[in-house]
């Protein structure tokens, strides 16, 4: 028996495709989105137009009923679009809640 039959046998097995990755999900806790005050929209209005494409970010946003932390570079920003990626997640400027640089 070639190598790779052999290693094959050890392989996990799945009879349920998809059923981890939906357990995964029914065990995720939606949270309501946070309504910023008039002060911290004009702090992270002001941090939005202090980045540039290249800066390592943090940034903390709303997505689909949770929120999330994302650190990476800056690979675009579109402020006409209001949107920047980071790395290769679109995050709407209307979901962040916080910026760290």
């Amino acid at each position: 028996m070639p190598r790779a039959d052999r290693a094959s046998q050890f392989m996990p097995f799945a009879a349920l495709k998809g059923f981890e990755s939906a357990l995964r999900e029914k065990e995720r806790i939606e949270v309501e989105k946070i309504i910023l005050s008039e002060e911290a929209l004009d702090f992270l209005d002001y941090q939005l137009s202090l980045l540039k494409v290249g800066d390592m970010v943090t940034i903390t946003y709303y997505d689909y009923g949770a929120y999330i932390k994302k650190t990476g570079l800056i690979s675009n920003i579109k402020k006409d679009a209001r949107y920047l990626t980071v790395v290769t997640t679109d995050i709407s400027f209307d979901n962040i809640r916080e910026i760290q640089v």
